[in-house]
């Protein structure tokens, strides 16, 4: 098509000009910029909250890991503590038996009868 059969609107009523599409369209990026702007100020501030967040709650970590291993050193003192006890008890309460095996036998050479029954040994 020849370029000068299209016809010139430039100038019919209500057609904005060249001028006036490309400030309109200036508006628009403008507006969209400053969109922009906030959004990337808020997005900025989130983060840094979140980075806020994640340091206050990695030293809330830490804080519970170090009582945590507190707590397991308490604890296995504690068991080893436990078994000495237990090992001490398990051998004074055999040294006692024997110690009581030991009187029984004495007093029934000594009386003739049997500790428990009361029978006379043969």
């Amino acid at each position: 098509m020849d370029p000068l059969e299209i016809e010139d609107t430039d100038d019919w009523l209500g057609s904005p000009t060249p001028l006036e599409t490309c400030r309109h369209s200036l508006r628009v990026y403008e507006n969209e910029v400053q969109e922009l702007t906030l959004q990337l100020r808020q997005a900025r501030q989130k983060i840094y909250q979140l980075v806020e967040m994640h340091a206050e709650v990695a030293k809330e970590r830490d804080t519970l890991r170090a009582q945590f291993a507190a707590a397991k050193v308490e604890t296995a003192e504690a068991n080893r503590r436990a078994t000495d006890i237990e090992t001490k008890t398990t051998w004074e309460l055999m040294a006692k038996t024997k110690h009581i095996s030991e009187l029984a036998e004495k007093l029934e050479k000594a009386t003739g009868k049997h500790h428990r029954t009361g029978r006379t040994l043969n």
